[in-house]
């Protein structure tokens, strides 16, 4: 989906926010590295990895056994649970984030088809629990 033309922000103080939010180094991405790490795991993070025709770069990597970690904000790729609609420029937002969520399925699709096993995390969801899967899915990926 095309997104064509950038909105007017709806107000200074909204411009603000939204060039303060970042695309890596996230505050729940921050957590659950320190949390894989703190169990001993070692992974890249932010690598870029083509994939085809597609450009792939995951919040964390495990190479060795070909497990890629996404932690997917919970505005930016449209959490059913804690996703908001801004009221503002919603057109614009509405085309935006579907955009993400089809940009999301492509990248998945893209890096299984590669023999990658994907793990989508929402940013909402347990540090914990997130570690437990993913050590679940390197354990039974070492052969």
């Amino acid at each position: 989906m095309a997104i064509t033309e950038y909105p007017h922000p709806s107000s200074p103080a909204a411009s603000a926010v939204m060039r303060a939010n970042v695309r890596e180094n996230t505050q729940p991405e921050i957590r659950l590295r320190a949390a894989l790490h703190q169990r001993g795991l070692r992974f890249r993070k932010h690598l870029s990895m083509p994939v085809g025709d597609v450009r792939v770069k995951p919040d964390i990597v495990f190479t060795r056994q070909r497990v890629a970690v996404f932690v997917d904000g919970c505005f930016w790729h449209g959490c059913l649970e804690h996703g908001t609609q801004p009221r503002s420029n919603s057109a614009y937002w509405s085309a935006k984030i579907a955009g993400n969520q089809e940009r999301d399925r492509r990248v998945t699709s893209a890096l299984e088809h590669a023999g990658w096993t994907v793990v989508r995390r929402w940013e909402h969801e347990s540090v914990d629990e997130s570690v437990e899967l993913i050590v679940a899915i390197l354990e039974s990926r070492v052969g």
